[in-house]
């Protein structure tokens, strides 16, 4: 394409985007002799916005030697004229500038002498100032940090009374994004040393503290909107965003990048946006570092659209050139998408046929050609004008190439279809690739493929074939393909079984579905018509199975499986206990079979399986009460049958009282309480009374017994006949009570 011309749309213009204040700096210094030097600062702000803060002036620098935290004293610099508007490069009549585009320049000098000079030491010259924009792109909250502006002056450079470097151009404003720039960043020297360039991180400095009327921070002066005196160095730098570093300041493919050389700024930025970059240049003399001279500069990456732009769909863009290829017919439709329309006055179509240049005047024409070949021509916006645009066009017409097979197969009896390509080409060329898709996922690139259809159904099946000039046409046809099975082919779940036996038929018979008739008989006088039916044999025997399939058109097969199916008797599980009767006493029985054709056994007690033995000897029951005792049994062909039954584990128990008992302390005889077996009773108490009434004792442990005191800690009872009374229920709930005397004798 040809006589691109740039419309630029500032990112910043947005409201919501406006910047507030500084963009960039440089200092540079002219040593005049004996101590005493001019320093030159540039400050650059974005004056877009009327709200944002203007320069300061003056502008107040601190000055340091060497490490030390205390400056030697501040100077100001006040600006040597009025700030100057510095507007983008309008050398380009058909640029269009966004109406808010504003950078100023604010230049500052000021003298200073240095009482012990030359020094050892370096001597560092300092302003420091909030805030950068805080819609800067590639550093971290840009809003609250603002912008160290520094100098340092060498031991040798002292020593040689050195001149720095001075940058001799105005950075670019804008920078189109998607199109490739140059901006030579070189500075000039007057000792003519050795400069070398690179990109480095802008210094940080300053803060928020004080905005909006709020005191500054106390103890933290360094925060200051302008802190006064500027801080010493060393000084922080910038963080950035990842993707982006000091030598990746503004991304971009390729990269943007500075040839340490030249100084020259190149590269392809694509993203939009506004970023922060230092560019430092390193001023050597004889292999020794005599300066750095660092400049801090805001880059706005805009959308850069054309005033005209030629542009039409086609096939291909290559070389800025538009490709069109036909296949078919001599007639093209070129879409025309040229922009901006508003700014288009004139435009025409030029094209070379038969060695004349025919033009046409349609905003998107259709051009019949006269046959096939390859035809050059233009798209011409604005002739014959500065701000116009051209589009390159290139149109091949290849001959056309006509698809076309047929197809063959056995429409009754399942078989292989054959297929057969029939297509050409109506001109030369040849082809040189064929895709069959058959409709039933397979594919083949064989010039007359056999494809053979498991299923049966009305399939899709389309032939893709492609040429030489890469042209390629299509066809697709319908393959009704429903013969019946050549064989017949059952696959039963099972085939020996016991009644009721639910027995599926899987016909693997292909190809069949439910378009087919299907007929079944199972031998015991039953019949289906489903395609894979399940039935179920409620009688013992030998069933011969037949089968019958019809296809939609009429063709018949059919086959008879003998003796498919054998049903036989099923197990009868059976068994008894011995013994039957059983308490907590005699908790051990016996489990024996009884069970008619088992070959598998399974035992179960209380749901818990216990043996897979034919019998089970001497199992103990844990617990009294009913259980269940449940026997599986399997048969060889895998029938089943189960039986239950239940066990009564009678929960024994006794219980006495003596008459009697001698609380002594010799260990015999010492408590009153009752003896026996009694697990499982509920509800216990026992109470004694001496022969006027009074309780003396009273338990609701079994195993607890009188020890002959009032209530078992106070005095000793005395020796008598004391009244017994006990109750408790049984294991089961029944009561018991029992009334008697007791004889306390000492």
């Amino acid at each position: 394409m040809k006589h691109l011309l740039p419309v630029i749309f500032l990112f910043i213009v947005s409201p919501s985007l406006t910047a507030k204040h500084i963009i960039g700096s440089v200092i540079s210094y002219e040593c005049l002799g004996g101590g005493t030097y001019k320093f030159t600062m540039k400050m650059y702000r974005d004056c877009s916005d009327p709200t944002g803060a203007g320069f300061d002036n003056p502008a107040n620098f601190a000055v340091y030697k060497g490490n030390s935290q205390t400056p030697l004293g501040t100077v100001p610099a006040f600006m040597i004229d009025l700030p100057i508007n510095i507007d983008p490069d309008i050398d380009n009549p058909c640029l269009v500038l966004p109406p808010n585009t504003c950078v100023q320049e604010g230049i500052y000098e000021f003298e200073y002498t240095f009482s012990e000079w030359p020094s050892n030491d370096s001597y560092h010259l300092t302003f420091q100032r909030c805030c950068r924009n805080a819609t800067v792109t590639n550093i971290q909250t840009p809003g609250d940090v603002g912008a160290t502006f520094t100098i340092e002056l060498t031991p040798a450079s002292q020593a040689l009374c050195n001149n720095s470097p001075v940058f001799e151009t105005f950075p670019p404003i804008i920078i189109c994004a998607g199109i490739p720039f140059e901006y030579d960043h070189a500075a000039f020297d007057p000792e003519g040393d050795q400069l070398i360039y690179e990109l480095c991180e802008p210094l940080i400095g300053a803060g928020r503290d004080g905005l909006g009327g709020v005191p500054p921070t106390p103890g933290f002066p360094c925060d200051d909107l302008i802190p006064f005196p500027a801080c010493p160095p060393p000084y922080e730098t910038v963080q950035y965003v990842p993707p982006y570093t000091a030598i990746n300041p503004m991304g971009g493919d390729p990269q943007v990048t500075i040839d340490p050389v030249t100084g020259l700024l190149y590269g392809t930025p694509n993203t939009l946006g506004q970023f922060s970059v230092g560019v430092c240049v390193y001023e050597y003399r004889n292999g020794e570092l005599m300066s750095i001279i660092r400049r801090d500069f805001q880059f706005n990456i805009a959308d850069c659209q054309p005033l005209v732009e030629a542009d039409m769909i086609s096939d291909e863009i290559s070389n800025d050139e538009y490709l069109f290829e036909r296949c078919e017919g001599l007639d093209v439709f070129i879409d025309n998408q040229s922009s901006q329309m508003i700014n288009i006055d004139n435009y025409r179509w030029d094209f070379l046929i038969n060695g004349q240049i025919e033009s046409y005047f349609d905003w998107s024409p259709t051009i019949t050609f006269p046959t096939t070949g390859t035809y050059t021509g233009q798209l011409i916006l604005n002739p014959e004008t500065i701000c116009g645009d051209t589009a390159d066009i290139s149109i091949t017409l290849f001959p056309e190439i006509v698809s076309n097979f047929e197809f063959d197969y056995d429409t009754c009896v399942a078989g292989p279809v054959a297929f057969v390509d029939d297509s050409f080409i109506d001109g030369p060329g040849e082809i040189i690739r064929r895709k069959w898709q058959f409709g039933d996922g397979d594919t083949s690139a064989n010039l007359n493929p056999v494809h053979i259809f498991e299923e049966p159904g009305n399939y899709f099946s389309g032939l893709i074939v492609t040429d030489s000039n890469g042209c390629e046409n299509s066809i697709i046809k319908q393959v009704n393909y429903r013969p019946v099975p050549a064989v017949l082919v059952v696959s039963p779940n099972d085939t020996l079984s016991c009644p009721p036996a639910e027995v599926t038929f899987n016909n693997l018979s292909n190809p069949i579905d439910n378009s087919y008739d299907i007929f079944w008989d199972f031998g015991d006088g039953n019949t289906s018509t489903a395609l894979n039916p399940t039935h179920i044999y409620e009688t013992e025997g030998i069933f011969t199975v037949s089968l019958e399939i019809v296809s939609p058109i009429g063709c018949i097969t059919d086959t008879i499986f003998e003796n498919l199916i054998e049903i036989v008797p099923p197990p009868i599980a059976d068994f008894y206990c011995e013994p039957d009767i059983l308490s907590n006493l005699q908790p051990f029985s016996g489990f024996f079979d009884q069970s008619i054709d088992a070959a598998h056994w399974e035992w179960h007690v209380d749901d818990q399986i216990i043996a897979h033995t034919r019998n089970v000897d001497n199992y103990e029951f844990r617990d009294t009460g009913l259980h269940e005792i449940t026997l599986y049994i399997t048969h060889a062909q895998k029938c089943q049958d189960t039986i239950t039954k239940i066990v009564d584990v009678v929960p024994k128990w006794f219980f006495h009282m003596p008459n009697a008992f001698s609380p002594n302390e010799d260990t015999t005889n010492d408590l009153f309480k009752g003896k026996g077996l009694i697990p499982g009773i509920s509800r216990f108490r026992m109470q004694i009374w001496d022969r006027w009434g009074q309780m003396v004792f009273e338990t609701t442990d079994p195993y607890e017994g009188w020890n002959g005191k009032i209530n078992q800690t106070g005095k000793d009872a005395a020796e008598g006949v004391y009244v017994v009374l006990v109750s408790f229920n049984g294991p089961r709930g029944t009561p018991y009570l029992h009334k008697g005397f007791a004889t306390l004798m000492r």
